[in-house]
């Protein structure tokens, strides 16, 4: 019997699509773009957690994680394992904003995020990514 789509599925893929766009067009480009100064910077919160060495390698890896886990999440591939990169990215960006001075109530767009990645974290890419199409 054919497994219909069902609203989980539609919901899922809308989730998807909008963190997939956030990740991708506003803020992975605008890493993509910034170059390798930017990705010094951006790296360079990577010592929150003891890590100090090559902050431009740290913030290459952040801008890829950002921008490829966008177009996973727009195609429905390798949703989980971007959710994991992202989370990751998400908490050291969490640890950079406290640290610069912001509260807990001003998080509210990474507290956000955070609940959309542990979703797709936990649902992955549903029957309307390219991951269900390609295992078929």
């Amino acid at each position: 019997m054919a497994k219909q789509i069902q609203r989980f599925d539609w919901a899922l893929f809308f989730l998807r699509l909008g963190v997939g766009i956030v990740f991708t067009f506003i803020t992975g480009w605008a890493k993509v773009s910034g170059g390798s100064a930017m990705w010094e910077k951006l790296g360079g919160s990577m010592h929150f957690i003891g890590v100090t060495w090559k902050p431009e390698f740290w913030g290459f890896m952040a801008m890829l994680a950002e921008f490829g886990g966008g177009i996973c999440f727009l195609l429905g591939i390798l949703v989980r394992p971007a959710a994991v990169l992202l989370l990751f990215v998400m908490f050291i960006a969490t640890l950079a904003s406290l640290h610069n001075g912001k509260t807990f109530f001003d998080l509210g767009e990474i507290i956000v995020i955070f609940g959309a990645l542990l979703c797709l974290l936990l649902l992955g890419s549903g029957k309307l990514g390219l991951r269900y199409f390609i295992g078929k």
